[in-house]
């Protein structure tokens, strides 16, 4: 079978790429205005900036774990179409309390961890939904799609958002992300393929098959190595996620529309690593891309907290531009095989397991970022987060992966 093109003419897959595509972009504006209404409208500190990144990841944390059992026993797209609609509701929210004139920092962490609840949910069925949509031989181009999508949300995105939130508001600007999560779900809803019905235990045991999709994943000596990885990356990445737009707009003295422009420029790499992702797994093998990739990027990161106002700004974009170059081939890579080695009776399990485990430390780093920014300063904790995020392929290089070149999906020799 050709891997080239194989999914242009996929009717449903064309709908979910759709869908993801369109709520990917109103993600992107997101990731720009919903800090600059804590920045702006509400004047938040360092670590109050923090406590808001912290809060809209740390549903991994909460429910990752019995997320993933309660996917495997459910259809998948109508649990997705849902979550898109809590979404959607929950970001109006914001738009009106500021009309009001009742808009509160609570507000914005309540908003903030509910809907990253429902991302939890959407994000496990949604990786466990796809190989049954497109066939396991198509993942790591399905993958490639609708990483390329959200790499160009990336781009594009928080320009966008920036822009906005000059033209009519930081608050008003969050609609742009409500109106994608409805637009989402209306696509998704129009997907013919009928999903296989789960299977049912008799008598249901939710510890028990919790405990079932950790050990698969602790215990498989691959995704053992690429879970530690991403969540050390993670971790890291959550310290580098509370500062970015307080060292543009604080540390840099930057406007809110150059924020988004600079964000959107850094975010290029990420639709470049989605477009060449499956050249570099064709060309050196999955197994490579996942730890080389990262290892030879990932350092020129390190550039962004030396930006300094007028030209010292490009450091900003090339160290952007390769933290999420390596960050999105080596997603492709890792995702695709992590989905193909599953059995689809424990896709969900395994997905939650994985996202628990990688997602739930997204929170820790937002804390530790805050407290960090009060301590050593913004630019100092820029420094800090992106140097873990390097150390974190160290569990690759000490890994079974360092003597592959692809991946095997019976992982018995290894």
């Amino acid at each position: 079978m050709s891997t080239v093109g194989t999914l242009w003419g996929h009717r449903d897959f064309t709908r979910l790429w759709a869908g993801e595509t369109v709520s990917q972009f109103g993600s992107a504006v997101t990731l720009v205005a919903l800090p600059l209404v804590a920045v702006t409208l509400l004047a938040a500190s360092p670590f109050e900036v923090g406590l808001l990144t912290a809060a809209e990841t740390a549903g991994f944390l909460l429910v990752g774990l019995p997320a993933g059992a309660w996917v495997d026993r459910i259809r998948r797209r109508p649990l997705m179409v849902w979550m898109d609609v809590v979404r959607a509701a929950l970001l109006v929210t914001v738009p009106i309390a500021w009309w009001f004139g009742v808009l509160s920092l609570p507000q914005l962490l309540v908003v903030a961890l509910t809907t990253g609840v429902a991302t939890v949910f959407f994000d496990v069925a949604y990786q466990s939904y796809l190989p049954s949509l497109v066939g396991r031989p198509r993942l790591v181009e399905g993958n490639g799609k609708l990483e390329t999508s959200r790499a160009l949300a990336n781009v594009t995105g928080p320009a966008l958002g920036g822009g906005l939130v000059q033209l009519i508001g930081a608050a008003t600007t969050l609609l742009a992300d409500a109106i994608s999560f409805a637009a989402s779900a209306l696509l998704l809803r129009t997907i013919r393929t009928v999903e296989p019905q789960p299977q049912r235990r008799e008598r249901p045991d939710l510890r028990g098959e919790i405990v079932e999709g950790l050990r698969y994943v602790l215990r498989h000596p691959l995704l053992r190595a690429i879970t530690a990885c991403t969540g050390t990356a993670n971790l890291f990445g959550g310290v580098v996620a509370s500062m970015t737009v307080l060292f543009l707009s604080r540390e840099l003295d930057l406007p809110a529309g150059v924020v988004g422009v600079l964000l959107a420029l850094g975010g290029a790499g990420g639709l470049l690593g989605a477009v060449t992702a499956s050249r570099w797994i064709s060309r050196i093998g999955q197994a490579r891309t996942i730890w080389l990739v990262p290892l030879l990027v990932w350092p020129v990161a390190c550039l962004q907290p030396l930006a300094r106002p007028g030209w010292g700004l490009a450091l900003f974009v090339v160290g952007g531009v390769a933290f999420t170059y390596a960050g999105v081939v080596y997603n492709v890579a890792q995702v695709s095989f992590r989905q193909a080695v599953c059995p689809d009776r424990l896709l969900g399990r395994m997905n939650a397991s994985i996202r628990f485990l990688v997602w739930g430390v997204l929170p820790l780093g937002g804390l530790l970022g805050g407290l960090l920014g009060e301590l050593i300063g913004i630019r100092g904790t820029l420094a800090a987060g992106l140097i873990g995020h390097l150390a974190a392929a160290g569990w690759l290089l000490a890994s079974p992966l360092r003597r592959l070149r692809d991946l095997p999906v019976d992982v018995a020799a290894v």
